[in-house]
């Protein structure tokens, strides 16, 4: 681990008793070469002990989220699970994102997510992006395989944890600002966002998960929604829609595609299926950043900025409603939810503008859990 003081090229042995005290575990920045060089650093470093904490006693977690929700009208017949296992820690080898410590990601606060100044990937950062997403299309893969009737979601996220740091690589989402969990999992009217808990998945769930990985300095970002068990033809109907309005949007993608082309694609789709599209969360541009320019929606009539070329990465991934397009939050602040209560679906790729059209960075695999209409 390289030492923490600023300008010191040299590798850090010696770790801050403060953090070993504080279990602040994600902390690379905590480890110095010597005595010098952690007295010479302390008054900025020590400010990192203020960050987000990882929970300290679990039924202190489950009083604050009860608290939070006591009142709470809930949309559809989901609940929250009060019980919220304490964040989880990453080895100090693996390489952390900026916001691994307090939760906030400055380098991409940096960036105007509405800029219609969009990164163009060199050859090594579309290598770096093809390799990161990859190893995220293996976790998610892993986590669909670990998806059955009475596991928890907090189970899953383990397995997609382990999974992540089998693979030299952070879990984008934990402490993205201040995420709980290593994933999101979301179930039924959920429609993303959905934070691991101690629920049990029961028959007839739908359950999106979504995965992203930070490797190599960049992120690879997918997700997909699957059947627990046996389901409702509607439900089928609903999941099947969402990928095929997915494709429908991949299918313009090449250079001089403009953004805001895509919506009407996804909307045909949907609307000759009798859904809707949720319009408060929308497709982004990823690489070094996990979310920065450009936006990409997935409505009709949207006023997207910009046009697609070669080297550009971001992600497409339309969220479909069974009923109306209107989304609510819990107040976890994280948990977004359909306004009726009915069930929400999603896929999403990263996406490589070619020479000629696209490359799905985040393709799956030959050996792949298949979908049922496989």
């Amino acid at each position: 681990m390289p030492c923490a003081s600023p300008g010191c090229a040299k590798s850090g042995t010696l770790r801050c008793p403060t953090c070993v005290k504080l279990e602040l575990d994600l902390v690379s920045a905590s480890y110095f070469c010597s005595q010098d060089c952690f007295r010479g650093s302390w008054k900025k470093h020590k400010e990192l002990h203020k960050a987000p904490a990882q929970p300290r006693a679990l039924d202190l977690s489950a009083k604050r989220r009860r608290a939070a929700f006591e009142n709470h009208s809930y949309t559809g017949p989901l609940r929250v699970a009060h019980v919220v296992m304490p964040r989880r820690t990453v080895p100090s080898t693996i390489q952390l994102p900026d916001y691994a410590v307090d939760g906030t990601p400055r380098s991409e606060e940096k960036f105007n997510r509405t800029s219609t100044s969009f990164k163009v990937l060199d050859q090594k950062g579309i290598d770096a992006m093809r390799k990161v997403c990859r190893l995220g299309r293996e976790v998610l893969d892993i986590a669909v395989r670990a998806a059955k009737v009475g596991v928890t979601t907090e189970e899953i996220d383990r397995v997609v944890h382990q999974a992540c740091i089998e693979r030299d690589s952070y879990p984008s989402p934990l402490n993205y600002y201040g995420f709980p969990k290593s994933s999101c999992t979301s179930v039924n009217e959920v429609i993303c966002h959905g934070i691991p808990d101690t629920r049990p998945l029961e028959e007839g769930d739908i359950l999106n998960i979504d995965i992203t990985l930070y490797h190599g300095g960049h992120h690879g970002d997918l997700n997909e929604t699957i059947i627990i068990g046996k389901t409702s033809e509607q439900r089928k109907k609903l999941v099947r829609c969402a990928h095929d309005a997915l494709w429908a949007a991949i299918k313009i993608v090449k250079p001089g595609t403009l953004f805001r082309e895509f919506g009407p694609q996804i909307d045909k789709v949907v609307r000759a299926n009798g859904h809707s599209v949720v319009k408060s969360y929308c497709g982004h541009g990823i690489d070094e950043q996990f979310h920065t320019a450009p936006n990409v929606p997935h409505y009709k009539k949207n006023k997207a900025v910009g046009m697609c070329k070669e080297g550009m990465t971001f992600t497409i991934e339309p969220m479909i409603n069974m009923g109306t397009w209107r989304d609510d939050l819990w107040p976890d602040n994280w948990t977004a939810v359909t306004a009726d209560g009915k069930p929400s679906a999603q896929f999403e790729h990263t996406i490589l503008v070619t020479a000629k059209g696209y490359e799905i960075l985040t393709a799956r695999l030959p050996d792949g859990p298949k979908f049922w209409w496989e």
